[in-house]
């Protein structure tokens, strides 16, 4: 709103001036000057959109290089005063009651931006940072193969029934054979001494 004090503001009027203040003041680098008694937006000193609110009703001037014929064709638009709609600048004008349309001013605003600021700060509006959100997180790559399961411990073949006894086996049926008169002949082993069999006195 101007500085100058306003005895009958709109309502709807102040509200889509505040929320078209929040537009341009949202944008990189910009600061808010009152030359001639206006609220105007600078972007490193270049200014990009002008508000005007009074009794009268809502203002609101923005350079429009790429829309500016589409924008001349609508009932609320006139070129700019002073020599400056030959340089592109659109002015609309909404009086008290009126239906604002805000997305639209909003997005000319961004193009009034875009036409005035310096590559520097445009290059930092349109960074990958600024644009996009947190990069996803890498996806862990697959392994090749699995490992594979450790062979299990090879154990020996079990020892054969008999196996290994055949010498020991042998020498025991000696020393017994030294304690009988006579040594039966060999059979399968038993728990004692055949039947039968005389064993010698000491």
């Amino acid at each position: 709103m101007s500085q100058t004090p306003s005895d009958n503001v709109d309502a709807k009027l102040k509200a889509a001036e505040d929320h078209l203040r929040e537009v341009m003041l949202a944008l990189p680098e910009v600061t808010e000057e009152f030359p001639w008694g206006h609220r105007t937006a600078k972007v490193k000193g270049k200014m990009f959109a002008i508000l005007v609110l009074d009794n009268d009703g809502l203002g609101v001037t923005t350079k429009l290089p790429e829309s500016n014929e589409a924008a001349l064709t609508l009932p609320f638009t006139a070129p700019t005063g002073y020599g400056l709609g030959k340089s592109g600048w659109v002015s609309s004008h909404f009086k008290p009651g009126s239906e604002v349309p805000i997305g639209l001013l909003a997005q000319w605003i961004h193009e009034s931006f875009r036409a005035v600021a310096p590559q520097k700060v445009l290059k930092a509006l349109m960074a990958p940072g600024a644009a996009q959100g947190p990069k996803a997180k890498p996806v862990a790559r697959k392994a090749k193969s699995a490992a594979k399961p450790a062979a299990p411990a090879r154990t020996s073949a079990a020892a054969k029934p008999g196996a290994g006894a055949g010498k020991g086996g042998a020498a025991k049926r000696r020393r017994w054979c030294r304690r009988w008169t006579a040594c039966p002949p060999r059979r399968p082993a038993t728990a004692g001494p055949p039947a039968g069999t005389v064993r010698p006195a000491r």
